[in-house]
C-alpha cells in the first residue's frame, strides 16, 4: 500500500521537483542526462522509456508508440520540442537508438503472437517438415513409422498425435522446439535423454511447449525488456526471442535436477518456483540471459 502511495506522490509532486533541481544543477534536461550518462542498454533505454511515458509533452509522450519508419522524424521533433541543437550528435544517436529499442520490442511481441495464434494444421506441408524436422533432430538413428503413432511419446508428447499439444502456443510452440534443436542440437538431444530419468523424468515436449508459454508471458508483460535491450543493440528481433527460449529450456532442466521433485505431479509448483527465479533475474538491469553467456568457461 505505501509503496503506491509513494509512487503517487513521487510522480505527481516530487518527481517535477527533482527534476527542476537538477536541471538547475546540470543545466541539462532530463533526457540529456538519461542520453548522455547511462552506458547503452536496458539502464539507458528503460530510463528514457520512464522519462517520456511520465512527460506531460504530447510530443514526447507519443514517442514511445512510434513505428521503426519514423524513429528518424521522432528524434528531430523531440530535439525541437526540448531545444536542443540538431548537431548534438551523441544525444541524436543514442536517443534513435533507445526508440528503436522501444518500437522493436512492440513489433516482436507482435510477431510472437501472430505466430502463437497460427494453429498447428496437419493439412499443411511446411507445419508438418518442421514436426518431422524436430523428430529428425533429437532421434537421428530411428526413422519415425507413421504420422499417427506412440513414438511421438518418445521425446515428449503426450500422445500418437502432437497436433494436439499445440493448442495453448500454436506454431510458436513447435517453432521453438526447431530452433533449440537445431541450434544446439547436442545440449537438445542431451536434455531429452536426462528426461527419460526414472525417478526425475519428464515429457520433453511438453515442458518445451509450456516453457514457450513463460517465454511469452514475460515478452507480453514487459519483463523482458532489459534482457532484449542489452542483446539487442537496434531492434529487438524473434532471433533474440528465441535465443532466450533457449535459455529456459536449458537452465530448466538444470534446475528440475538440482531441486529433485518427489514427482511430476508436483511440475506447477516447481515450475512456478522457476518461473518466480527468472523474472527476479530479469529485474537487474545488466541482465543477459543466453545460452552462450551461460555456457561460456
Amino acid at each position: 500500500m505505501w509503496a503506491h502511495v509513494w509512487r503517487f506522490l513521487y510522480s505527481k509532486y516530487f518527481r517535477f521537483w527533482l527534476k527542476w533541481v537538477l536541471r538547475v544543477l546540470t543545466g541539462k534536461c532530463e533526457l540529456q542526462r538519461l542520453l548522455g550518462g547511462a552506458e547503452a542498454g536496458a539502464r539507458r533505454t528503460l530510463g528514457v522509456e520512464r522519462s517520456l511515458e511520465s512527460s506531460k509533452n504530447k510530443v514526447l509522450r507519443s514517442a514511445v508508440h512510434v513505428e521503426e519508419a519514423e524513429v528518424e522524424n521522432c528524434v528531430r521533433d523531440v530535439m525541437k520540442e526540448k531545444k536542443i541543437e540538431q548537431k548534438d550528435t551523441g544525444f541524436k544517436t543514442n536517443l534513435h537508438i533507445s526508440l528503436l529499442q522501444i518500437s522493436g520490442y512492440k513489433k516482436l511481441y507482435l510477431n510472437v503472437e501472430n505466430l502463437r495464434k497460427v494453429p498447428y494444421d496437419s493439412e499443411n506441408e511446411e507445419h508438418e517438415e518442421q514436426l518431422i524436422e524436430l523428430w529428425n533432430l533429437l532421434m537421428p538413428h530411428q526413422a519415425v513409422r507413421a504420422r499417427i503413432s506412440k513414438q511421438w511419446c518418445d521425446i515428449g508428447f503426450q500422445g500418437d498425435d502432437p497436433r494436439t499439444d499445440f493448442r495453448g502456443m500454436g506454431l510458436l510452440g513447435l517453432v521453438n522446439l526447431v530452433y533449440f534443436s537445431k541450434h544446439y542440437t547436442n545440449e537438445a538431444r542431451q536434455i531429452l535423454s536426462r528426461s527419460n530419468h526414472p525417478k526425475l523424468g519428464y515429457s520433453y515436449a511438453i515442458v518445451g511447449i509450456n516453457l514457450t508459454e513463460m517465454a511469452y508471458s514475460l515478452l507480453r508483460s514487459g519483463a523482458l525488456k532489459a534482457h532484449l535491450y542489452n542483446v539487442a543493440p537496434g531492434l529487438p528481433q524473434m532471433e533474440h526471442f528465441h535465443q532466450f527460449y533457449c535459455y529456459l529450456v536449458y537452465e530448466f532442466d538444470k534446475f528440475w535436477f538440482e531441486e529433485e521433485p518427489e514427482s511430476i505431479m508436483h511440475f506447477n509448483q516447481y515450475r512456478e518456483k522457476f518461473h518466480e527465479k527468472i523474472k527476479g533475474l530479469l529485474l537487474d538491469h545488466s541482465v543477459v540471459l543466453t545460452l552462450q553467456e551461460t555456457k561460456k568457461p
